[in-house]
């Protein structure tokens, strides 16, 4: 007897799965704070430079060039002219050097940051966008590791692990003595919420019924969310850096009691021959979800010989190359420019808190409307939110800097088109690739989505050749990407493709009548939770 008919026996989506959710969702809205936390832990406060003391012994006063009025904060000026007088007689800025006297930093809208700690600003600014990628770079080895490592060990001992790490390293990272180490911790913290995400993601898919697969991968969106909207009050209420990050990392530590009430995973059990383990957990099941049976313990899934592919099967023949080249330029795009709106907000001009609880209002209803428009048209909905998304971007390029409040509602559209397309490309990449290598290609598309969020924070470097340049690049990428789409094929309600001669347009016979196509799309994307590489991306 197959899982999935054990499934619907004991019951696919009952009280079991009901509280198993819970478990999986809690985290979900830590992970959020820790993923969007450097929005206000390494914001860059209104900041002055300080001359050197005078050598007369006077007090120390702020560069003149710089001070306007003690109640206003001037636009950032990085150089400080060597021979201020020279340079007003001059008419020009003359040679400059580097901050001698110490900054002073409003405290205004925050206590304190990384930036103000560490004064991360002018020629040490990109520290602080390398620190957001390093972050990111935490998160793609992370999905590595710990993907290998749920195959080997199971899935709910990874989870964990994971939070345990997170839970202590982000803790650390509030008490960290210097930018290095800190950086060095929420690296640490990138691989472990890696770690959570993918295992949870998988843990409560391998649990549920094939009708239920798509409704419960969103509620586990929607808690990501709710975390998003949450860290704006939390934030809100907690202006210093040290103490913000404490208050999203030490909560961690009460998941410990998820090692009496985390289950394991009936299905990796029966899939590495511990099958005495499984039987035991799906009586539990039963009897929870009110539908105890009785069935011989010798479970056993089906199997069946398969030729061997590899990811290179992707790019070696012209229409399979194109598919996968461009799927993939869709993940990377989507996360670039998702992470790209959502850590600098600031840029916005609005309050940053009010900012970033409407970035995160608008995450719900851009997850539920592609509910109604996916069954119309894959093709359709992924070319539309690009067009969306990418065109709201380049509009905001247009707008003068003192209409902040347009410009905003502009961002806002954007980041609305760019999720809800992040959340199409799930479902449109199963159906593009082929059951031979679909595991293989959404591997490799969560890969290039994380390479976009390593390359996210650094974009903003670019303000340094033009103030526009970022939002440039968050409005043409999306553009191209609905340009590509349209060589892609339409993917709604048909066949899903078995082998890459399908693809290239070659005619077989089929081998298995009733089977080669006997997969709804659902059921396709079920068995991706078994790839150690996916889940969600966030």
């Amino acid at each position: 007897m197959h899982f999935d008919e054990i499934l619907h026996v004991i019951g696919g989506f009952g009280k079991f799965q009901k509280i198993l959710y819970v478990w999986i969702c809690l985290p979900q809205v830590f992970l959020a704070f820790h993923m969007l936390v450097s929005i206000f832990t390494g914001a860059v406060p209104p900041h002055l430079c300080r001359t050197k003391q005078p050598p007369d012994g006077s007090p120390a006063s702020f560069n003149s060039s710089l001070m306007i009025s003690p109640s206003i904060w001037p636009e950032v000026t990085c150089p400080v002219p060597f021979n201020q007088s020279a340079a007003v007689a001059s008419g020009d800025g003359g040679p400059s050097m580097s901050c001698q006297g110490g900054w002073e930093y409003s405290t205004e809208t925050f206590q304190s940051t990384t930036v103000s700690e560490w004064n991360l600003v002018c020629d040490m600014a990109s520290l602080n966008y390398m620190s957001s990628s390093i972050y990111m770079f935490g998160l793609l080895v992370g999905a590595a590791l710990f993907g290998c490592l749920a195959d080997k060990y199971g899935r709910r001992n990874i989870i964990l692990i994971s939070l345990a790490m997170q839970a202590i390293f982000g803790v650390g990272a509030a008490y960290a003595p210097n930018f290095h180490i800190y950086t060095s911790l929420r690296f640490m913290v990138g691989m472990s919420v890696s770690g959570v995400i993918m295992n949870a993601f998988v843990l409560g898919t391998e649990w549920t019924g094939s009708k239920q697969r798509m409704l419960a991968g969103i509620i586990t969106d929607y808690s990501f969310g709710v975390g998003y909207i949450l860290l704006a009050g939390v934030a809100y209420l907690i202006r210093d850096w040290r103490t913000l990050q404490l208050a999203i990392s030490a909560p961690g530590f009460l998941f410990i009691f998820y090692i009496w009430v985390l289950p394991k995973s009936a299905r990796w059990l029966m899939a590495n021959n511990r099958k005495e383990e499984a039987w035991e957990l799906i009586q539990k099941a039963a009897l929870m979800n009110g539908k105890p049976f009785t069935l011989d313990p010798e479970i056993e899934g089906k199997t069946e010989v398969k030729k061997k592919h590899s990811v290179f099967d992707l790019v070696q023949t012209p229409r399979m190359r194109q598919q996968s080249l461009i799927v993939f330029y869709l993940w990377f795009v989507n996360i670039l420019v998702y992470y790209g709106l959502s850590l600098n907000i600031s840029d916005f001009g609005m309050n940053i808190y009010l900012t970033q609880m409407i970035f995160g209002l608008v995450e719900m209803p851009a997850r539920t409307i592609t509910l109604f428009t996916l069954n119309r048209s894959r093709k359709f909905s992924q070319l539309a939110f690009l067009l969306v998304g990418g065109t709201a971007c380049l509009l905001t390029i247009f707008v003068p800097s003192n209409l902040s409040v347009i410009k905003t509602v502009l961002a806002m559209i954007g980041k609305f088109g760019v999720t809800a397309s992040l959340s199409i490309i799930y479902v449109y990449s199963a159906e593009v690739f082929p059951t031979v290598i679909r595991q293989n290609g959404i591997g490799i598309g969560s890969m290039f989505a994380r390479f976009g969020g390593v390359l996210a924070p650094m974009m903003y470097l670019l303000k340094g050749i033009s103030p526009q340049a970022p939002m440039i690049l968050c409005g043409l990428l999306p553009l191209l990407g609905a340009g590509l789409t349209m060589l892609l094929p339409e993917t709604a309600n048909k066949p899903l493709p078995d082998t890459i001669e399908d693809i290239e347009g070659s005619r077989l016979s089929l081998k298995n009548t009733g089977d080669n196509f006997g997969l709804s799309t659902l059921e396709e994307i079920s068995q991706l939770s078994q790839n150690p590489n996916m889940g969600t991306v966030w």
